[in-house]
């Protein structure tokens, strides 16, 4: 008997609206929105039977659509302010399509701040995601400068470490350290419903490089983009 093929679920996230950076789900970049860039991806991965937006804003969700993007429905104003999350996003988004009669086994992410991620770190990620057995894989990047040797400022403006067993290390003898960056997450949709988040103990991690890992959040964010791009393409 064939394995059976699961059918995943494609969402990007995009809310109007943003503290730091002014609707930055479209902002321009290149030549093209960040929902552009993201929506490029998603499809050229080869991987989603059906890519969905999730928005509050019709300005967005006709964006979406010009660019062939499903939006089944619009998002609930509740859901697009904190303390609401992309998982409570992504929750809301997998019942509601329960109750419309589409069942999904797999969901895939991926948040419009991160454009420089390739269709062939989605790929490898879903790859490892299959290898491992995993219900969660979320992608990540080493941090820029190693939170092992962050330091806290005392009431008498005396330095003191976060982590004395590593004070006085070299950033080279501490322990690699990584983060999320928001590139995608993958998960099995029932593990998800249960946990109520893609992001619990055990998850298992996707190693990106820095550059592709770049998250626009601020104007500064943007310029930084800009700047790589004008270099070739990020590797």
């Amino acid at each position: 008997m064939a394995d059976h093929k699961p059918k995943i679920l494609g969402m990007i996230p995009a809310k109007g609206g943003s503290t730091r950076l002014a609707r930055k789900n479209v902002a321009n970049l290149g030549g093209k929105s960040l929902l552009a860039w993201t929506v490029d991806v998603a499809r050229d991965c080869g991987l989603i039977d059906r890519l969905v937006l999730s928005t509050e804003d019709q300005g967005i969700a006709d964006a979406g659509r010009k660019l062939g993007v499903d939006v089944p429905f619009m998002r609930p104003e509740h859901l697009a302010r904190d303390p609401a999350g992309v998982d409570d996003v992504a929750l809301h988004m997998v019942t509601e399509l329960e109750t419309m009669g589409d069942v999904y086994d797999e969901m895939i992410y991926l948040l419009p701040t991160c454009p420089f991620r390739g269709a062939e770190d989605i790929v490898a990620g879903y790859d490892l995601f299959k290898q491992t057995g995993a219900d969660f894989l979320i992608s990540v990047a080493e941090f820029e400068h190693t939170p092992f040797a962050a330091l806290s400022v005392g009431g008498d403006h005396q330095l003191g470490p976060v982590f004395p067993e590593h004070f006085g290390k070299k950033s080279q003898n501490m322990p690699v350290a990584v983060r999320p960056n928001g590139a995608f997450h993958i998960f099995k949709v029932e593990a998800f419903k249960k946990a109520k988040t893609s992001y619990p103990l055990g998850v298992v991690g996707y190693k990106m490089s820095r550059e592709r890992s770049i998250d626009i959040d601020t104007t500064l964010d943007l310029a930084l983009a800009e700047a790589m791009l004008a270099q070739g393409p990020v590797k």
